[in-house]
Order: C-alpha cells, then structure tokens, then sequence
C-alpha cells in the first residue's frame, strides 16, 4: 500500500464498522478501497454493493467486523429512487442507452394507489442483465456488455412498504419518486422497469439513494471528503464497534471460565434458562475482562458458538478503546 507519494504506508489492524454515504459514481468496491487506504486497515469488506449510479448507505467492516457481514446482506434495506417515465434503457437506470420510447398517459393519484398496492407485499422479479450475480462463473453484467442475454432465475422478494408521488425532473416528461422497505434481493431497478410496464410506458431510474439498511441510516454516516479532511484519530472515532453488527439481539455473559471454552469453541451447557430462551442468534460477552467474544446461537440451554473473535482481535479491541465497566455497558456501545 503506498501513498499518493509512493511510500509505503504501513498496515495495520482496524476492527469495527463504518457508515459511508458512498458518492455517486463510485463501485462499493472503489469506495471501499478509499477507506481502507485512509483508515491503513490490513482487513476490509463491505456488507453487499451499491451500483456506481446509487449513492446512501454502505457499511464497511473491518478486521473482527468482517465476521459478521452476512447479517447485513441479509438485512431488510430502504431506497429512495426517482422513476423516469417514458423510456426503456439498456440497463433500466440513466447510465444505459435508450432503447424504447412511449408516450406517457396521466398520472393520477388514484394511479399512485392503485400501482402501491399492486406492488407492495410478495413479488417475483427477475434479476437484471446489468448485475453482479452469476452464471456459469461470469456475472451477469459480462454477458451484457457484448450484448448477450442469458435466462435468469425469477427470485422472490418481498416489499414491506412502498410511498409513491408524482415528482418533477427535466429529464422526462414525468417522474414518480417512490421510497421502498423490502427485504434482501430485491433490485430496485427492476422494481421501476416494472411500475413502468404496469403504467404502459416504461420507466427507468434516473437515481438511486439507500436511506437505509440492517437498522443504519443515512443520517449516521459520513462521507469520503469528509473523511479525507479528518487526522487518523478522528478517521478511528467514525468506526462503530463490532459488536454494532448483532446489537439488536439478545445478550449473554459469561464468567472467565465459560469464556475460555467458548472462545475454543466449545459449546456450553447452561441450566435451565441461564443463556435465555431458545434463539438463532445472541452476541456473547466476557466479564475479565469485559470484552465482546462473538455470536451464537441458543437450542435446549446450550450456548453453541457461530462466529468467533480471535484472541488477538479482542486484544486489539481492548487496546483500541477506553475501559468499560461491564459487558452490559459494553453492549449498550453498540
């Protein structure tokens, strides 16, 4: 890793989470490699992309944050997008080539309600050409670009909440901007080509913002300029702790003894009620020292461990922060 110099900047470890509001015309992945150069981190992911064309919420993990950025790919997420009605592109969003124009009939509120209702609950999309998932080891969006069409699997997909309103935009002679809840999969683009096909007319994004996802909102971020403009210091204080990742679920804490086995990854057999009711997932404490040791899951009073942090992770997360009181007090960080 070199700075803009061509020195060699130094790695090093870096756990926790930050909320980007990744700019517009960046990949998840550029964005991405931004902060991990600016933060020197030796460990980074981010938890699903975000197209170039879309700006709003990205969470990035690093070190021991890593471990757990499935949760977030599989978080219920909230767009806000405005649909450009009268015209097909290429790849249904203003980065394409138009590739069908129609005239656009009138767009009543009652139009509004009536396509809200049709396109809010259980769906069945099928997944755009211009996209990362693959087929036969190659995404899909290799095949588009020499202009092939491969057949995609119908995914099903659910939309928790849709809010609809007629929206002004001097690129189309009419536009509705619509804010959507929906659950994990769900391709807003493909979403837009539908309500346009649904009003007669074709539609496609003219942009795209992620307001929210997994519970973090856009209003908790910050962005790359910002972030360039911060010392080292306060580059570290925008990270959110690991634990950040499953603060919504049920905790537990155990005594020294019980913490050493569980970190080997032992499961532990407590008495009846000691870990809590049954649950697919809790995030689980140490008391000496107070310290976040990783996830697990809880069946017939046993505590079974599902990700883990490392002896040395949980050194550097104790280094890395001032002192706690308590696990309780180390969950309410989150």
């Amino acid at each position: 890793m070199n700075d803009r110099g061509g020195k060699k900047i130094q790695r090093r470890p870096v756990h926790g989470v930050l909320l980007l509001d990744k700019p517009l015309g960046l990949s998840s992945n550029q964005a991405l490699q931004k902060a991990k150069w600016l933060l020197r981190a030796d460990k980074a992911g981010h938890t699903g992309t975000l197209d170039p064309l879309a700006t709003g919420v990205l969470p990035l993990c690093f070190g021991a944050a890593t471990k757990f950025s499935q949760l977030q790919l599989d978080a219920d997420k909230t767009y806000e997008a405005v649909l450009l009605l009268g015209q097909k592109t290429s790849t249904a969003d203003a980065e394409g080539d138009v590739i069908e124009t129609r005239p656009v009939p009138a767009i009543t509120q009652e139009l509004l309600d009536e396509l809200t209702q049709r396109f809010t609950g259980p769906q069945t999309q099928v997944p755009p050409m211009y996209s990362a998932l693959k087929k036969d080891g190659k995404a899909l969006y290799e095949y588009a670009r020499k202009g092939e069409e491969v057949e995609r699997e119908a995914r099903h997909v659910i939309i928790h909440k849709l809010n609809m309103a007629l929206a002004q935009d001097p690129r189309a002679p009419a536009a509705i901007k619509i804010i959507v809840s929906c659950s994990k999969g769900t391709y807003i683009r493909t979403l837009g080509e539908d309500i346009g096909e649904a009003i007669g007319c074709g539609a496609h994004l003219g942009s795209l913002r992620r307001l929210e996802t997994g519970g973090f909102t856009d209003g908790q971020c910050v962005d790359l300029p910002a972030l360039e403009a911060m010392s080292e210091a306060e580059r570290e204080a925008c990270l959110l702790p690991v634990q950040s990742l499953v603060a919504s679920y049920p905790v537990v804490t155990l005594d020294a003894d019980n913490a050493g086995r569980f970190l080997s990854g032992l499961r532990r057999r407590g008495t009846p009620g000691q870990w809590g009711s049954d649950a697919e997932m809790v995030q689980v404490y140490g008391t000496e020292p107070a310290a976040f040791l990783g996830s697990a899951h809880i069946t017939a009073d046993e505590l079974i461990p599902t990700r883990l942090l490392s002896p040395i992770e949980i050194q550097d997360m104790l280094a890395a922060r001032p002192p706690v009181s308590s696990p309780a007090a180390l969950a309410a960080v989150a």
